[in-house]
């Protein structure tokens, strides 16, 4: 038999929202156990700088953010876990979760696995992540003032982002593998109107290339078979995100991106079981977005505990 950890509340996931949701669970004098298979900070750790999170006028590097919520978190009692979730079924009246190397019960869960940008997987991309390479334009599009960039996608979200970043930018490449975009007319409107955009039909990315950042790209026109390099200074890659929610398939319900489900106070579908940041639906790309959702899914759980008495 493995050894069984008993709490109130398991969050699972390290990044903002779990990190934000373990700090109110704590204050809240609920056992509290984290678990992150890697690094606490999430998707944050990806990026050098961070600029946008309220606080810092002048920025914060990410890991320094992570840190500081990783601090707080434990500062009121929560307890952080090296190990990997991976299955949550229901025992009796508590919630177990499988990790590694152990079993933890609990009475509530939090589910903040967040969600992985989809990769080009092509030569060098991680090399210059952050150096170059970008997969959040909110994030980063003004580091690129007076700069030339592309964009990788024909969706929705590729087409909002292209749009956005030419508010900075003095040039910008749409680089799409198909003859027409997938995203709604409007925004397909607007891009073909904007003088700053140059888009760039049946083409794909081949490899990223450069000495200590990213200096230029490989394209191929996959109808011509004509390859060709393109100078610039970012490539931003919005080809969507893959939700880590595969240990709870089956088990409540997801939409049709795979994200979970939840109600306002971000419920799901399992009394008991709440989700938060990335891997919940219609919950915006960003850390403090993801923050803020930890912490209502945290005032879901305090109310929750308390409706059940003991």
């Amino acid at each position: 038999m493995r050894p069984i950890e008993k709490c109130d509340v398991v969050i699972i996931g390290a990044g903002p929202a779990g990190l934000a949701a373990a700090l109110y669970t704590g204050r809240a004098r609920l056992k509290t156990i984290v678990l992150e298979k890697g690094l606490p900070g999430g998707q944050i750790l990806m990026t050098d700088w961070l600029e946008n999170y309220p606080g810092f006028p002048e920025g914060i590097r990410p890991f320094d953010l992570a840190e500081n919520f990783r601090r707080q978190a434990e500062k009121f009692g929560a307890i952080i876990e090296t190990d990997e979730a991976r299955g949550v079924r229901k025992e009796d009246d508590l919630w177990g979760v499988e990790g590694q190397n152990r079993e933890y019960a609990a009475r509530a869960v939090i589910i903040a696995t967040g969600a992985a940008y989809r990769k080009l997987g092509i030569p060098n991309e991680e090399r210059f992540t952050g150096k170059g390479v970008s997969y959040c334009a909110t994030c980063d599009a003004a580091f690129f003032k007076d700069k030339i960039v592309a964009v990788v996608g024909g969706g929705d979200n590729a087409l909002t982002e292209a749009i956005f970043l030419t508010r900075f930018c003095r040039k910008l490449f749409l680089i799409h593998r198909r003859d027409r975009f997938r995203a709604v007319k409007i925004l397909q409107e607007r891009v073909l109107a904007n003088p700053k955009m140059e888009v760039l039909w049946n083409s794909v990315v081949e490899s990223a290339e450069g000495e200590s950042c990213l200096e230029r790209i490989l394209v191929k026109n996959v109808r011509e078979d004509r390859t060709f390099p393109l100078q610039l200074d970012g490539l931003f890659v919005s080809i969507g995100m893959d939700p880590h929610t595969e240990f709870v398939k089956g088990l409540m319900e997801l939409n049709e991106w795979r994200e979970i489900k939840v109600k306002p106070n971000m419920a799901t579908s399992q009394a008991g079981i709440f989700a938060a940041g990335d891997v919940a639906e219609a919950c915006p790309k960003q850390v403090i977005t993801a923050a803020g959702s930890g912490v209502a899914a945290a005032l879901a759980v305090i109310d929750y505990l308390e409706s059940l008495g003991g």
